[in-house]
């Protein structure tokens, strides 16, 4: 019913997090290596943004699809009856954080495994340098 909500809620933390966190532009205090480093990051938690904002808005679409969320107040079908409302939370708490956890972890390793890639990658060139 309800639990694109949560991963929604994520990507909009997510957002407001990076923009007070690279809000500043240090050009005159970091070196090169540092700016790579930071426009590294700031890609890779766009990519987490665009993960968990793609994700919520299809399945909201599919939520609306389902008759479970309609276009006017309250939008949610489950809080026209009140009985539904504890196995809407239940669903959010269980499915919706379920979900996002999960594109999160997806993301952390993916993350992961790019930065194990580029580790290699520049040992072999610097071997290949040096063998030559």
């Amino acid at each position: 019913m309800a639990c694109f909500t949560v991963p929604l809620a994520e990507a909009v933390i997510v957002t407001a997090v990076k923009t007070v966190a690279f809000r500043r532009n240090a050009d005159g205090v970091i070196g090169e290596a540092k700016k790579e480093k930071l426009a590294e990051i700031k890609g890779s938690i766009r990519n987490l943004e665009k993960m968990l904002y793609g994700g919520s808005f299809l399945l909201a679409i599919e939520h609306i699809y389902h008759g479970e969320v309609v276009l006017y107040p309250p939008f949610l079908t489950a809080m026209k009856n009140p009985e539904d409302i504890p196995e809407m939370l239940h669903e959010m708490a269980t499915v919706g954080v379920g979900m996002a956890v999960l594109v999160t972890a997806v993301w952390g390793a993916a993350v992961g495994i790019s930065a194990l890639f580029r580790r290699r990658s520049k040992r072999c060139a610097g071997m290949i340098r040096g063998a030559v």
